[in-house]
C-alpha cells in the first residue's frame, strides 16, 4: 500500500545524542484523548523523545497541518489529500469504521432525496470546510453550494436558531441531537457503507516525512502502543479524557469511545487501506 510512503517496521535508535521533541497534534474528543493519554502521559517509552501536545478542533487542526505547525497530527482523511506531499499516513490511531459516519440533521422536515437534490437552496452548517463531513456531503449532494462552516460543538444552534436548514453533524452529537429537538435527515457513513461496502475512514495520523522513515516508524509503534495500552487499561485513562469533556454526559462519553476506537484504530488493516484509496479517489475527483 502506498498511502504511508513506504514508512519501514518499527526500530529502537541506538543514537546516543539527545533526541528531539515531536509535536502531537489532536482533539479534545474522548476517543483522541482515550487514545494518545498513555503517550501524552509519558506511559510508552519513546526513547527519550518529548512529547509535546496540541490540542484543538479537527478543523483546527486541518489548518495546522497545511501551515506545517505541527510534527505528528490528527487531521481529517479528507484534508490528508491536500498533505500527502508533505506528510505520511500511519497505520495507527486512526478514526475509521461502521456505523459512526456523519448524520445530516434539520429542525424543520427535510428529505434525503431533497438534500440530494439541492442545487444551493439550502443553507447547511458543515463542521470545517476540510472535514470527511463536508467531503461525504459533497459527494451525496453534488449540488449543494450555500455552507456555514462552524465549529463541530456549534452545528446545534445553527440550525436550531435558524442560520442553516441543516447541518452535518459529527463526533458526540450523534448521540445527542434528538434530545435537542433535531431529526436525521439522511446517516452519511450509512449512504458510504451502502455504496462502497466499506467503513467510513474519519480521521487520519500523520507524520511529517521530513522526520524520515526511521522516525516515523518509531513514532508509528508509540501510537499503536498508546492504543493498545488504553484499550488493556481504560480506567487508566479516565481522568485524563474527562478533563477534556467536562460537559459529557458518562454515558455518551463511554458510547463515543466504543464506537471510534476499535479494530482499525490498532492498525488500518488491508479493508482499511481500501476505504482510504476509495475515499481518497473520490475527493481527488472534487479537487
Amino acid at each position: 500500500m502506498g498511502l504511508s510512503g513506504g514508512v519501514s517496521p518499527a526500530v529502537t535508535s541506538s543514537d546516543p545524542r539527545p533526541a528531539p521533541g515531536i509535536t502531537l497534534g489532536y482533539s479534545p474528543c474522548p476517543n483522541d484523548t482515550f487514545v494518545f493519554c498513555a503517550l501524552a502521559c509519558g506511559r510508552i517509552d519513546t526513547g527519550g523523545v518529548q512529547i509535546r501536545t496540541v490540542l484543538d478542533d479537527i478543523e483546527g487542526l486541518n489548518r495546522r497541518a497545511l501551515a506545517a505547525e505541527l510534527d505528528v497530527t490528527k487531521v481529517s482523511f479528507h484534508a490528508w489529500v491536500h498533505l500527502q506531499k508533505d506528510y505520511a499516513l500511519l497505520r495507527s490511531g486512526a478514526a475509521l469504521g461502521r456505523g459512526c459516519g456523519p448524520l445530516v440533521v434539520s429542525r424543520k422536515p427535510l428529505s434525503a432525496d431533497a438534500l440530494a437534490a439541492d442545487r444551493g437552496r439550502l443553507r447547511i452548517a458543515i463542521p470545517g470546510e476540510l472535514t470527511t463531513a463536508a467531503l461525504l456531503l459533497r459527494l451525496f449532494a453534488p449540488g449543494a453550494r450555500d455552507f456555514l462552516v462552524c465549529p463541530f460543538h456549534g452545528i446545534f444552534d445553527a440550525v436550531l436558531e435558524g442560520r442553516a436548514d441543516a447541518g452535518v453533524i459529527i463526533h458526540e452529537s450523534r448521540f445527542t441531537y434528538a434530545a435537542r429537538g433535531l431529526s436525521k435527515v439522511v446517516d452519511l457513513g450509512q449512504w458510504w457503507e451502502a455504496g462502497t461496502g466499506l467503513p467510513i475512514p474519519l480521521g487520519a495520523i500523520i507524520a511529517r516525512r521530513t522526520l524520515g522513515p526511521r522516525r516515523i516508524a518509531e513514532i508509528e509503534s508509540w501510537v499503536r502502543a498508546s492504543v493498545l495500552e488504553a484499550r488493556r487499561d481504560p480506567a487508566a485513562t479516565a481522568s485524563y479524557v474527562r478533563a477534556h469533556s467536562q460537559e459529557m454526559d458518562e454515558e455518551v462519553l463511554r458510547a463515543h469511545i466504543g464506537l471510534y476506537v476499535n479494530e482499525f484504530t490498532v492498525d488500518l488493516g488491508q479493508e482499511g487501506e481500501r476505504a482510504v484509496e476509495a475515499l481518497m479517489g473520490m475527493a481527488e475527483k472534487l479537487k
